[in-house]
């Protein structure tokens, strides 16, 4: 029998990321626990099979959120559930404050974000008003 792997079998990574490429409709938001109004919020994911850094961007922010208009995001350690937003350089570049890892599960029509955000938030100075546990629900 022969035993040789198949050339042709897409890499883990690229498969993920094609799941995830889309534009993402809000569903759902909640922090700690508690439902979160986030109406016509939308995360469009994008990248390059292959790539080791992909782009993300948002529309439809409220004024207070743990989302930035857009950036970069790349795969943590576990490829399949695990995303890194907005990731560090690599040394010796200082790392990015604004790091934030995620746990995600996507499938052809959903995709669900789960993070814990301790920064100030982005677009209003307040501070402390978006830390907590988040869950993002989207479809597409």
């Amino acid at each position: 029998s022969n035993c040789a792997s198949d050339s042709t079998e897409t890499p883990i990574q690229d498969q993920q990321l094609a799941k995830l490429t889309a534009t993402w409709n809000i569903a759902s938001a909640s922090r700690d626990g508690v439902a979160v109004d986030y109406p016509g919020f939308k995360l469009t994911i994008s990248g390059t099979a292959g790539a080791t850094s992909f782009d993300y961007s948002t529309q439809g922010r409220p004024a207070l959120s743990p989302w930035k208009s857009s950036g970069k995001w790349s795969f943590g350690q576990s490829v399949e559930t695990q995303i890194i937003r907005d990731p560090s350089p690599p040394p010796p570049a200082p790392p990015n404050p604004d790091e934030l890892q995620m746990t995600y599960v996507v499938t052809d029509t959903s995709l669900q974000l789960t993070f814990t955000f301790n920064g100030n938030g982005y677009t209003n100075p307040r501070v402390g008003v978006v830390k907590g546990n988040w869950v993002f629900n989207f479809t597409k």
